[in-house]
């Protein structure tokens, strides 16, 4: 399930909630039924709400006979997650608990005094523990506490390949690029052999992200994860070089990208429109749909030049200040934390468990890879998903990124990409 920001719009259709009885829609969360759970998300794709249904299964058997108020159907129409949200929490009329990724997306709420601290939860559940030192680290505010429960991970630098279109042009679908320039070279190949747009690419979201992943390939681990806590400093000429080689890939693209989500993009590569795209692990439901074999029709690697290295994002639940729920809310975020909720979660969506003492030996093979890359692989946050970064930095690199896609002026997205240093956090 991709973390995505909160940016998202919300489904105005109920989402399907199993084993659990559900509020209608129109009826309101009642403030003096203490055995109904306000539950905010903007999981809206079948996959999104499968990850929901599996969570409220193992919630239903902790807790038998909880009503579920969807409260994503109660934000009404008009606006997005991020506007509703925002309205509910400064009018003291918050959710029981809510979805957000997890990291720095929240510290704004953090700061603000908008949420609950859950350290004793995490610790009572055995996740403190059971958390990669790194994803603990990210979700553990300057003060020393935890705001949010992390329940399914996934992976950001990752280049999905298409290998019949990769032999079809010649190259051998073993031989992956080891750097941005060898597959600049893979690309000019797959063009000249008659590929006219051998990479995919789609929406804001997608742009930035391939801009993160030749970020991270280009200035390593420890320099990409220092841009976002002040270590590396943005006015390098680390930033110049980062933009050619994004407008070189961009190079191989169908201009009429912009109009694409991530599905869609996804799609090209699976159809075999095109040979790549960089888009997280959530991009297998695609390729499944599409009826083909993974390690034999398709495959995701790491994006060349970062083998070795997790770009780690991750979902997570809260508990804002002033829910009107808290018993629910509590045993819901239990059930979050708990290594059979993750196991249900992890089952339903391709995410893979945050805790890393959950068996994992039932999961896909890409499942098991991935999890086992979680405790070998350097852990490095991801930008587009929050985990890096508060929202108004996400959105200033979001706006530079895509101002690229429409004036194709390298030297304004250097100059914009550098301002955004005004956002890095006082050492």
């Amino acid at each position: 399930m991709l973390a995505r920001r909160l940016t998202a719009a919300l489904a105005t259709g109920a989402i399907t909630l199993l084993l659990a009885a559900c509020v209608p829609a129109d009826a309101g969360s009642d403030p003096n039924n203490p055995r109904q759970l306000e539950l905010f998300t903007s999981w809206t794709t079948p996959t999104e709400r499968a990850g929901l249904d599996a969570l409220l299964a193992v919630y239903a058997k902790r807790d038998p006979g909880i009503q579920i108020f969807d409260a994503s159907v109660a934000v009404g129409t008009g606006g997005t997650a991020q506007t509703a949200l925002e309205a509910r929490l400064k009018a003291g009329n918050p959710p029981d608990t809510f979805q957000a990724p997890a990291g720095a997306a929240i510290t704004d709420l953090v700061d603000g005094g908008r949420l609950d601290d859950l350290s004793q939860l995490v610790d009572r559940t055995g996740l403190a523990d059971a958390l990669p030192l790194a994803l603990r680290e990210s979700v553990t505010s300057d003060a020393g506490l935890i705001h949010s429960v992390p329940i399914g991970v996934h992976r950001a630098n990752l280049v999905w390949a298409n290998y019949d279109v990769l032999s079809a042009a010649g190259l051998d679908p073993a031989d992956r690029a080891g750097s941005i320039d060898e597959w600049l070279g893979q690309l000019k190949r797959l063009r000249a052999a008659g590929v006219e747009y051998p990479l995919a690419l789609g929406t804001e979201w997608t742009q930035l992200l391939l801009f993160e992943n030749v970020l991270l390939s280009d200035l390593g681990a420890d320099t990409y994860a220092g841009l976002w806590t002040g270590a590396t400093r943005w006015d390098g000429t680390f930033v110049k070089t980062a933009v050619d080689d994004y407008a070189s890939l961009v190079g191989y693209v169908d201009p009429g990208f912009r109009s694409l989500d991530g599905d869609a993009a996804a799609g090209l590569v699976a159809d075999g429109s095109a040979a790549f795209v960089v888009l997280p692990d959530t991009a297998l439901a695609t390729f499944k749909a599409a009826g083909l074999d993974y390690g034999t029709d398709y495959a995701g690697l790491p994006t060349p030049g970062t083998r070795g290295v997790f770009d780690l994002l991750a979902d997570s639940f809260t508990l804002p200040v002033g829910a009107t729920h808290q018993d629910a809310a509590t045993a819901w975020l239990e059930t979050v934390a708990s290594p059979e909720g993750q196991l249900a979660f992890a089952v339903a969506t391709g995410a893979i468990p945050a805790r890393t003492d959950v068996d994992v030996t039932t999961l896909s093979t890409f499942q098991r890879t991935a999890a086992s890359s979680l405790t070998s692989d350097q852990l490095v946050p991801s930008v587009t998903f929050g985990a890096a970064a508060r929202p108004a930095w996400v959105n200033a690199l979001t706006k530079a990124i895509t101002r690229y896609s429409d004036d194709r002026k390298a030297g304004a997205l250097v100059a914009a990409l550098r301002e955004t240093a005004q956002f890095v956090p006082e050492r």
